[in-house]
């Protein structure tokens, strides 16, 4: 099964400590802006990783088992009675969502931007929490499919990791992904 890294910048991290939340993570969602960079790759039966970059330090926030994708919208309404500012489908009446009652949520469930298009979601994720990747692992990082497309991630010639690098979702080779499943081992 493929593992894909997407990133939840340092605010939305900050969002998700301040409400709280340590999960288990339930979704992650895609938009058409960097910010929060489209997943529309991850399928059903993939595993998604969020990751940040906090102190010029690398850390895997949760493991998420992809049980179902879908629109964003329909997760949004579904889940939390609320389209949350996702990109509303072609043949859908606003009004019909107005006045669906709000349901109890995770900080997480809802979009850190606006137009949010998938959403990846299922119900064995990991707690949310900073894991942190040794430094000596960065440089053996692999991503892309396949493997004779696989690069690393950049580095500044001060050592450090190039953000612009991180802000798109890539998947992880098979041995990268097994780094990340090292992490999640014992919970």
């Amino acid at each position: 099964m493929p593992g894909y890294v997407v990133y939840w910048p340092k605010d939305r991290l900050q969002e998700i400590q301040q409400a709280k939340d340590i999960g288990p993570i339930k979704v992650v969602f895609g938009s058409i802006h960097s910010r929060m960079s489209t997943i529309a790759s991850i399928q059903e039966g993939d595993l998604v990783f969020p990751i940040t970059l906090q102190k010029k330090k690398l850390y895997v926030l949760a493991r998420l088992p992809v049980e179902r994708r879908e629109c964003a919208y329909d997760y949004l309404v579904r889940e939390i009675g609320n389209q949350c500012s996702a990109l509303v489908p072609d043949g859908i009446d606003w009004k019909l969502y107005y006045d669906t009652p709000k349901k109890p949520h995770l900080e997480h469930q809802k979009p850190f931007n606006c137009c949010s298009q998938w959403a990846v979601s299922g119900a064995h994720g990991s707690s949310i929490r900073p894991r942190p990747l040794p430094d000596e692992l960065l440089p053996k990082l692999r991503f892309g499919y396949p493997k004779s497309k696989e690069k690393g991630l950049l580095f500044a010639e001060n050592g450090n990791i190039v953000n612009a690098c991180l802000q798109v979702t890539r998947r992880l080779s098979e041995e990268s992904l097994a780094y990340f499943e090292a992490l999640f081992k014992d919970t």
